[in-house]
């Protein structure tokens, strides 16, 4: 649990200049593209075909967090453009252990989302199909929005199950990530730190990952001593 990865969030990026912007966070881990369809949140962004155009030109690995309606039929698709890890909304699945043993198959690590209301508890049995649990720190469809306190205590459940369970599970927050909030995140028990306006916003992207990295690191080995 003692790595530290920030995936910075292209939603808070210039959408005319993608690949430039891309470039400017290429010591992130990962790139997380946020795909919602104005169905499952209230907000329409890209698709498919701008993902992978996206993949072709990403100078790291791709982390998409599908918002989306019926991903069990559209999320396979997003694995099949060679990404390297999809998750998707618990919430919007009907067959959650199909789709995510699917995304495997196709080569995508998978990955699970739950908003900020939704109890972990009800899909801890999960975890053995699963790469990355996505506990959501503000209510997914917008950026911008203010770091939840109240999903701290769902973050240690997540990490105490993970650590039980003996599985490398990933756990993955989005919403609200600052220098402030990443330290309050990883005490929890997150290891991996979606961050969009703290990345996109500084006047320089890629010293601001580097700040993350580091504070969220040292919280993490803090918290293993």
């Amino acid at each position: 649990m003692t790595q530290c990865c920030i995936n910075p969030s292209i939603l808070s990026a210039d959408f005319v200049n993608l690949e430039a912007e891309l470039q400017r966070i290429s010591n992130a881990d990962a790139v997380h593209v946020d795909v919602m369809d104005n169905h499952f949140v209230p907000n329409l962004t890209i698709g498919l075909p701008v993902v992978q155009r996206i993949q072709a030109v990403s100078p790291v690995p791709l982390d998409a967090h599908l918002m989306i309606a019926d991903p069990d039929r559209w999320a396979p698709g997003f694995a099949d453009a060679g990404l390297a890890s999809v998750t998707f909304h618990a919430e919007a699945s009907i067959a959650p252990i199909k789709l995510a043993r699917e995304l495997r198959s196709r080569g995508s690590k998978a990955g699970m989302a739950l908003r900020p209301a939704t109890p972990v508890e009800p899909y801890l049995d999960m975890l053995p199909e699963l790469d990355m649990l996505l506990i959501m720190t503000v209510e997914p469809g917008f950026g911008g929005q203010a770091f939840l306190d109240i999903t701290l205590p769902k973050i240690r459940r997540a990490r105490a199950a993970v650590e039980g369970s003996g599985l490398e599970v990933a756990i993955q927050v989005d919403g609200g990530i600052t220098e402030e909030t990443i330290a309050r995140a990883a005490q929890a028990g997150a290891n991996i730190f979606v961050a969009g306006s703290a990345v996109y916003g500084a006047d320089d992207p890629s010293a601001a990952i580097d700040l993350l990295r580091a504070k969220g690191s040292r919280t993490l080995r803090a918290a293993t001593e």
